[in-house]
């Protein structure tokens, strides 16, 4: 069965606008426990624009679901997340005045400065991702890191329209066919809304979605609940692997 990671940024983004104790992401995330999440993903910038120390603590310390740590591969951040210790950490691209990942990491160009980093945080016990573009040069400099996940990063796919739209569909469609065959496990995620999501279930051997602004957008309107379940639906239409 494919997993939903619910990425709660941006229930912080709400609280840090105002500078107000609310809304916490910790209730939050015990809506979407209720609601069937299988997970959920924070991303600790070094800005601290929207989730901050404590919220990381909190939510790995209360642990009602796993906790996947979207971070930069920066020093201070892998400090942190040595000492946390979440489930899982996904290194990320990040660019202070991006508003969101804009891309995927450049693995095959940064292997020296990213071994260290796989190293220690796999050595403490912490499952390791990489969020990366459906490039080949990409994925076979992930598993030649040995990291156990990727994720293909689908925004790329989710702004494209027409035939570019396709091509970029068959991009992540044959990334994770490559993937998978060199022993990888695959995640997806960025841009994902449930309009664009049909399409992305023909990708294969698809592990989880981690799916944030859309949802928490769709909560403003049904509640955290609500938008987590609609989502879990529309995902049930997933077939999995190919033969």
């Amino acid at each position: 069965m494919m997993k939903l990671g619910v990425n709660i940024d941006h229930v912080a983004t709400l609280r840090q606008v105002r500078g107000t104790t609310y809304p916490d992401p910790r209730e939050a995330a015990r809506r979407c426990v209720a609601a069937g999440a299988h997970g959920l993903t924070v991303h600790l910038r070094e800005d601290r624009r929207h989730i901050q120390d404590a919220d990381v603590e909190a939510l790995i310390r209360e642990r009602v679901l796993p906790v996947n740590l979207e971070m930069a591969n920066a020093p201070e951040i892998v400090t942190i997340a040595l000492r946390l210790k979440p489930d899982e950490v996904c290194l990320v691209p990040e660019r202070r005045a991006e508003l969101t990942t804009e891309g995927g990491l450049e693995v095959a160009g940064q292997m020296d400065a990213l071994r260290p980093t796989v190293t220690a945080l796999a050595g403490a016990g912490i499952a390791v991702s990489l969020f990366i573009a459906p490039a080949r040069a990409q994925i076979e400099a992930a598993a030649g890191l040995g990291v156990p996940y990727i994720e293909l990063h689908t925004g790329a796919f989710c702004e494209a329209h027409g035939v570019a739209a396709d091509e970029e569909l068959q991009r992540l469609i044959d990334g994770a066919r490559l993937a998978h065959r060199l022993g990888l496990r695959v995640n997806a995620g960025h841009g994902i809304n449930l309009d664009n999501l049909p399409p992305l279930l023909r990708m294969p051997h698809l592990d989880t979605l981690n799916i944030g602004h859309s949802i928490v957008a769709r909560a403003v309107m049904v509640g955290m609940e609500a938008a987590v379940r609609e989502m879990l639906a529309a995902m049930q239409a997933y077939r999995g692997g190919e033969p």
